[in-house]
């Protein structure tokens, strides 16, 4: 895999994986009590106990998500005049793998964002 590939696919899908634990983890439980449905956050987590370890930690989660989003970021801010090959159709496919990580990343920091919200400052501000 040459690096231009690992720019622009695995770095935006870290974010993004990263950044959906953080509103597994720690958004999601609070969302749910925020609206009032506590048996849905009691019933989550029943099914998945491994939630409570997680959200006593939620610091380093997010400092983790933030570091891989702050690196995947990095990496396509390197790459953005990288050049694609000069066949027309790997160009293309080029391009269109440019767009798609953007919107990947993207979507990973509007998830982050909305995981901190809910996870440190709705607290502050919803009550």
């Amino acid at each position: 895999m040459n690096t231009l590939n690992w720019k622009h696919t695995i770095a935006p899908f870290f974010s993004l994986f990263t950044s959906l634990g953080t509103l597994v983890c720690c958004a999601l439980p609070a969302l749910f009590v925020t609206l009032g449905a506590g048996a849905a956050l009691a019933g989550l987590v029943s099914s998945a106990p491994w939630l409570i370890a997680l959200s006593a930690h939620k610091a380093w989660v997010f400092g983790g998500a933030g570091i891989m989003i702050l690196l995947g970021g990095l990496l396509r801010w390197n790459a953005r005049h990288a050049p694609c090959p000069a066949d027309p159709a790997a160009a293309k496919a080029c391009m269109r793998l440019r767009r798609f990580s953007g919107w990947i990343y993207w979507a990973s920091v509007v998830i982050y964002l909305t995981g901190a919200f809910f996870a440190f400052a709705a607290v502050y501000v919803l009550i």
